[in-house]
């Protein structure tokens, strides 16, 4: 009995050793005591929504075993739960992000008690940097949204749209041109209002984005869709051309620097339809933008490149009888999953990121990064 009341206790203390501690009591940077050899004057964040190793490996295989993210010089993982759940949707993982607090599945810039959390964008415009939001869904879904934002739910893509006209926002690229200019709760024009503060407004019916050189003297917004932009494989062409666009436009709006978000937003819907084609169309036109960004940052050689996902999407695998540019993939669900996210970084800064941390970590370490906790 003695014998058996020991091995009990030993259990007991293994598992108290090896529990996770809760993310409150998580050192925030999660980077322990590495020294910056070199600060950053920007940011560019990209966001694969749903991009899991999985997805990943996928677009690798399918493009001759290559990825633009291959050229990232240091790599880590996040632990993606929210507040209430094992398993994170968009809104509460961008919030993390852009926040640096764990809230609720749907949360839009707000902890888990509802109140209204201060985003890094604003932080960096309120700082003199100039800002920026790109994505291929919605510009008002949850992840971009989470960083301009502060409301109870992602469905409230109108409320969100509201945000932006006093945001100071500088540059902003995505569909939902609904949500500005043919609202359903009021008879407000968003796009109006914008252009009364200085914006110049484009959209799909006007001009293809390529087709555009914003004049950097004034705020841009370019709405790609109506609502949802279509997928690369429809012939949506866009996010290049804007990760393209973005960075030289915002060096010029500021020369204090710039913060820019970057989203491959449909990467997630191939894995909710569970089509792996879907899933490896959008990694690639992401790894496009990602090679844009790098190509930027090494030549800048003041950007910090930081690419990572708010979750795995569809328990993506990838098969036997899978060859070489073509991936047969299985899925275990057509909902989000729990699995630790990858997180890479190129230029100054990057060495932050290394290690095994909360998604909220990524957050810290950009502020830090920034000087923005000095």
């Amino acid at each position: 009995m003695r014998i058996y009341r020991l091995f009990v206790f030993a259990l007991f203390s293994l598992a108290a050793c090896s529990a996770p501690k809760p993310a409150s009591e998580t050192a925030p940077s999660g980077a322990g005591s590495i020294e910056l050899q070199k600060r950053p004057q920007n940011i560019i964040l990209l966001i694969g929504d749903g991009m899991g190793l999985g997805q990943i490996s996928a677009g690798l295989y399918a493009n001759g075993n290559q990825l633009n993210l291959e050229r990232c010089t240091v790599t880590g993982l996040h632990k993606s739960y929210a507040s209430n759940d094992l398993i994170t949707d968009s809104a509460a993982g961008a919030t993390a992000f852009a926040c640096g607090v764990k809230t609720y599945n749907g949360a839009i810039g707000v902890d888990a008690a509802g109140k209204p959390a201060k985003t890094i964008l604003e932080e960096a415009q309120q700082r003199g940097l100039a800002t920026g939001l790109i994505a291929t869904s919605s510009i008002t879904h949850a992840t971009p949204a989470s960083f301009i934002a502060h409301v109870a739910n992602r469905g409230e893509e109108e409320a969100i749209a509201t945000f932006f006209p006093d945001s100071g926002i500088d540059l902003f690229i995505g569909g939902g041109k609904k949500f500005f200019d043919r609202r359903e709760t009021d008879e407000r024009d968003l796009l109006q209002q914008l252009r009364k503060k200085g914006y110049v407004i484009s959209h799909y019916a006007e001009k293809d984005l390529a087709q555009i050189t914003p004049d950097p003297a004034h705020p841009f917004g370019y709405l790609s869709a109506d609502n949802s932009p279509l997928t690369a494989e429809s012939g949506r062409d866009y996010l290049e051309p804007a990760a393209r666009m973005a960075p030289p436009f915002l060096a010029k709006r500021s020369n204090k620097g710039f913060f820019l978000m970057i989203e491959g937003s449909q990467i997630d819907w191939g894995g909710h339809a569970k089509d792996a084609q879907y899933i490896v169309n959008e990694m690639l036109d992401f790894d496009k933008a990602i090679g844009v960004a790098l190509d930027f940052a090494k030549a800048d050689g003041r950007t910090l490149v930081i690419i990572t996902a708010d979750h795995e999407t569809g328990g993506f695998s990838i098969n036997p009888g899978s060859v070489m540019g073509s991936i047969k993939g299985a899925f275990t669900t057509d909902q989000h999953t729990g699995t630790l996210i990858p997180v890479f970084a190129y230029g100054p800064g990057a060495e932050l990121f290394g290690g095994v941390y909360e998604n909220t970590a990524i957050y810290h370490k950009m502020r830090r990064a920034l000087g923005f906790d000095k």
